[in-house]
């Protein structure tokens, strides 16, 4: 059984930066592409990085350049270094794990920031 954890959510001030974390387990973490997505009150969950298995990365354009998505395959976790953050950032922050047959996902970690 897959299991997805995210972890590192909190409450940042404006300009301020966290780091989340997703731990995979119960699967070949190395043949798992990624993403990290977002929700935020009253909207729909939209994408905001991804890793691919080899390493290769994308963002939405709204966090290029502040947000940094990286992976240790050792550790099993991917992390989603983000810097910068604005007011805007303030969601639910979700991580999927996708092997191709089937993907799954973790239950969220709250990241708000505050004026």
């Amino acid at each position: 059984q897959v299991q997805v954890v995210e972890s590192g959510g909190g409450t940042v001030q404006d300009g301020g930066s966290l780091r989340l974390s997703c731990a995979v387990s119960g699967g070949t973490f190395s043949d798992a592409a990624i993403g990290w997505y977002r929700q935020a009150p009253g909207k729909q969950r939209d994408y905001v990085a991804t890793i691919s298995i080899t390493g290769g990365t994308t963002y939405i354009d709204s966090v290029k350049g502040r947000f940094t998505i990286s992976r240790v395959n050792a550790k099993n976790t991917v992390y989603l270094q983000m810097n910068s953050l604005k007011l805007e950032d303030t969601a639910v922050y979700y991580c999927n794990a996708d092997f191709g047959w089937r993907s799954y996902w973790g239950q969220g970690t709250q990241v708000t920031v505050s004026s």
